[in-house]
């Protein structure tokens, strides 16, 4: 299983994909834009075992709740 955590700050996001083993599959720092992030989890999407998000920034619902579209993601 992998594991996805994002740091959601108001203009982007840094995204991290772990795997059990705690190594770095994918780590990069992406606009805020659903499309880019989807499509950055997307080869993972699979094995993904949850999304966590960390956010101080409550200005971007539209990326929590397109997240939230992701299986096991609780946005």
């Amino acid at each position: 299983m992998n594991y996805c955590g994002i740091d959601l700050h108001s203009n982007n996001c840094v995204v991290v994909v772990n795997d059990e083993d705690d190594r770095i599959l994918y780590q990069k720092r992406l606009p805020n834009d659903m499309a880019q992030i989807q499509a950055a989890l997307e080869p993972y999407r699979e094995e993904l075992a949850g999304v966590v998000i960390e956010s101080t920034y409550y200005g971007r619902p539209e990326i929590m709740h397109g997240l939230a579209g992701i299986p096991r993601c609780d946005a």
